[in-house]
Formats: structure tokens, sequence, C-alpha cells
């Protein structure tokens, strides 16, 4: 269950889950049927108009995700509400699992903390690639879920990145346009294809070095290996990206850090920005 303060004088519950929050007809359908959006515990009519400060109550069936969680959660928890947390994932540890046996993914240790905390969803809302470290956000219940794919889909949740590339990018700042697929070559490897999906980079370089530059850059759209991709792309591989054509660091990974999650929050009304420096 949980509570959500009318903001609009007028505002129905039929305008707000349709209009507002854009739900899906099958979940709004859900809802309706199990008479989930309560005042006191009551049901209410669905077109009647609130005053600005109604609380209303949300009560329906969670179903349980399927991530076995971990003995302890070793992730860091930077922001949780009771709609969502923001975990900074650890380099080397996979978002999700991809075989029965994955059980030390992020997800994993999310789940635990979950758990600890009387709860049984948790879904991640994007990804990160194993070997990038930072900022993933985690839904804690479906229509929080439902709201956050759609704020990703429409690049209203704005993700910054922190790379360190080889090479000295000349311009200060700059787009990247290039659609990307996958390698016929390759297994994991994704390419600039002119018929693959997509994709485009912002850029900002913050710091120059001798043979290398840090940038910050800040995805509007969220394909598979985006980053890596586009800056091998433009000539400046990530350093330690190996598989995208960069030497290898003497660390033996690639430095990738997803610095920065910043959204309009659906639920609470306010501006969040969570940072991981």
């Amino acid at each position: 269950m949980f509570t959500y303060t009318i903001y609009e004088n007028g505002q129905t519950v039929e305008d707000l889950l349709r209009n507002k929050w854009r739900l899906g007809k099958k979940l709004v359908h859900e809802l309706r049927m199990a008479k989930a959006v309560t005042i006191d515990g009551e049901p209410i009519m669905w077109k009647e108009p609130f005053d600005k400060g109604t609380k209303i109550e949300f009560n329906f069936e969670i179903p349980a995700s399927n991530y076995i969680p971990t003995q302890t959660c070793d992730v860091i928890i930077r922001y949780e509400d009771e709609h969502c947390l923001i975990v900074s994932k650890p380099k080397g540890m996979a978002t999700h699992p991809n075989e029965p046996t994955d059980n030390d993914t992020c997800m994993n240790h999310v789940m635990r903390h979950i758990v600890d905390n009387g709860g049984h969803y948790a879904e991640h809302v994007h990804r990160l690639d194993q070997g990038t470290n930072g900022l993933l956000l985690v839904a804690k219940h479906p229509i929080a879920k439902s709201i956050f794919d759609r704020m990703i889909e429409e690049k209203s949740i704005i993700r910054t990145y922190a790379a360190e590339v080889q090479g000295n990018i000349r311009t200060d700042n700059g787009t990247i346009r290039a659609a990307i697929g996958k390698d016929r070559h390759h297994n994991t490897r994704r390419v600039v294809a002119p018929n693959g999906q997509n994709a485009v980079t912002h850029y900002e370089v913050v710091n120059r070095y001798k043979g290398t530059c840090v940038v910050h850059v800040v995805l509007e759209t969220g394909r598979t290996h985006q980053i890596r991709v586009h800056m091998a792309h433009i000539g400046h591989p990530i350093v330690g990206d190996t598989l995208y054509g960069a030497r290898e660091s003497a660390a033996g990974t690639y430095a990738l850090h997803a610095i920065q999650l910043a959204f309009s929050h659906p639920f609470l009304n306010e501006d969040i920005v969570v940072k991981d420096m």
C-alpha cells in the first residue's frame, strides 16, 4: 500500500492514472476491478474531483519478484522511498541474473534489502553493463515500474556518466548520433550500423590529461554498450575497453561510471537528483 497526495484541484483518479501517470489499459483495469483506490479504506468514485491536498490510498496485490536474495545486501543504497530505490552497483557485478545459477547480481543484493524490510517486489528500470559501476534505479511496486519505464522511454530520467577516454577530443562538447546494431562477427560486441537502433549520446569534456580526457556523458537513448560504442566510433575508446579497441589498462577494466540520476518524482511531486561520485 502507498498513499498519494492530490496536487491539483479538481483532479480525479481517472485523470491521475490515465493522463498524469499514463498507465497501461490493463493495469488501470486491474486497479479498477480490485477497488484498489480508497480514502480511509473506502472505495472512491474514479471520476469524482478532489481538492488539492486530498490523500488517496492504493491497496493492491503486488506480485513477488523472482530474484533469490543474497545472504547480506552488499550494495550501497543512495536513495530510497516507498516507490523506488537507487543503488550503487559495483564494477564487475551484473545488473540481473542471466542464468538460473546467477545469484550474486545487483538485483539479488537489492532483493535481500527488500525482504529484510518486509517487501517482495523489486525490478530494475534500466541496466548497467557488468564493467560499469554506479547508479541503478529500481522500482518497488508495479505502478512505479510502469511509470519509470515510460519515463526512460521519454528521456525524462537524465542519466549522467563519467568516462576516461583515450586521446584528447578536439571539441569541448558534442553530440554523437549513430545507430547501433549487433556485430555479426562477435556475440557480445555492438557496432555502428545504418540499420541499427537509433542512438544519441551527448558529451562534455571536463578534464584533459596527457593522452586521455574525462568526459561527462548524458544518454538520450539507452542502447547496449552505447557509450562504449559511440566513444570508440569517434576515435576515443574508453580507457581499458579492449572490446572496443582501447589499450588494456593496468587494472584490466574500463573506466565508466554512472555518476548521477535526475528526474521529477511522479509520486512525490519533487525533483530528485542522486549522485555517486
